[in-house]
């Protein structure tokens, strides 16, 4: 079963957050070993950046506005690559501050998923979300229409 790590600088504050990202933890538990890890927020990028880049494994995804932008079943099927060579996936969702560019120079892949900026919290569900349907496509089911 795949491996797919998030580290996330801050925490989630609202219970509706966490409801949201606990309702598709449980619907991808069927599709990948997911583990979140929420690292504190720094008094700068560079010591955010540290803790950043001690926490990813395998091939790194950094969400960045710069990064490339990706449809659903191109995401998909660069998870589903991935998957299928054995890879361990990481994908890293900086403080409100962004990320430094060690941690940008360090990924494999940036993406961005808006030219919009989306507050972390908000954006953990969303890329949870776009996981789950990345599965979902990749197993062939009707949700992602």
């Amino acid at each position: 079963m795949m491996k797919i790590t998030l580290v996330c600088v801050g925490k989630l504050k609202e219970q509706f957050w966490r409801d949201a990202c606990a309702e598709y933890e449980k619907r991808l538990s069927r599709f990948c070993k997911l583990e979140i890890r929420e690292l504190p927020e720094r008094a700068s990028l560079n010591e955010e950046g540290t803790e950043i880049l001690k926490n990813m494994r395998g091939f790194a995804v950094v969400s960045a506005i710069e990064g490339k932008r990706m449809r659903s079943e191109d995401f998909a099927a660069l998870v589903k690559r991935l998957q299928d060579e054995g890879r361990e996936m990481t994908f890293v969702i900086g403080s409100s501050h962004g990320l430094c560019d060690g941690v940008k120079g360090a990924a494999d892949e940036k993406i961005s998923f808006s030219d919009m900026t989306f507050p972390h919290q908000m954006f953990r569900v969303i890329l949870l979300e776009q996981l789950y349907r990345a599965f979902m496509i990749n197993s062939g089911a009707e949700y992602h229409k």
